[in-house]
């Protein structure tokens, strides 16, 4: 395995009431990782007019801003970035979710005894307590939380840089540009594996950044059961 340079990819509108926390989480997963492996968070701050920026300067972690209100291209943005710094694999993960403390060391891991261009990782919900119980039994009954699953998450997506730039990266989409990603990977061949080791706890919050992303998906389901 060629030695690993991991960029940290994430994207942020808007999110100063849990970027601080996103952060303190992904610190504790570098901190796991052996000194031979390296690791930097990037926040893109796309058209933020909140805090978010102030928070991610103190909490020590480089940024970059943009104005495309388009998490695909955001995403791309921190993406080539990373690569340009000397990552050679990158770790995706949104600012409202918060990867668990091995979710550096199972990729590496994975990566260690099989190979691969891409790993696509599971979510959990942090609470139901705001959402109807037909909800989480609806969404507990679609979700398969199990090695080769088929679920895409933005939050908890990595690649190989090479293999990234090869399938020409993230697209400027505003939603779906993970789900595009791993058609791109797939249909050039690439291996992709499905992990349940590599996880991320992400917001159930029901105001969505992105008109068809995850928040969009769980308020569709609540609503469903509200009517």
């Amino acid at each position: 395995m060629k030695k690993l340079n991991i960029g940290v990819i994430i994207p942020a509108h808007n999110e100063a009431m849990t970027i601080s926390d996103c952060l303190t989480a992904i610190k504790k997963a570098m901190a796991q990782l052996p000194a031979t492996i390296s690791a930097r968070p990037l926040v893109v701050l796309d058209s933020c007019t909140d805090d978010t920026a102030a928070l991610v300067e103190a909490a020590g972690v480089a940024s970059l801003t943009c104005d495309y209100r388009c998490v695909g291209q955001a995403r791309d943005l921190g993406a080539r970035h990373a690569i340009q710094s000397g990552a050679t694999w990158l770790a995706c993960t949104d600012a409202d979710s918060l990867v668990a403390t091995n979710w550096l060391t199972e990729q590496v891991s994975h990566l260690t005894y099989q190979p691969t261009a891409m790993i696509c990782g599971v979510v959990s919900i942090d609470s139901w307590a705001h959402l109807t119980s037909q909800t989480k039994e609806a969404y507990t009954a679609h979700y398969q939380d199990m090695m080769d699953h088929r679920h895409i998450h933005g939050a908890n997506l990595s690649f190989s840089t090479e293999a990234y730039q090869a399938v020409g990266g993230f697209a400027a989409l505003p939603c779906h540009e993970d789900v595009d990603l791993v058609n791109k990977f797939d249909s050039q061949g690439y291996n992709i594996i499905w992990s349940n080791r590599v996880r991320v706890t992400t917001s159930s919050r029901l105001n969505a950044r992105a008109s068809e992303g995850f928040a969009a998906f769980l308020a569709n389901l609540e609503t469903n059961h509200r009517t």
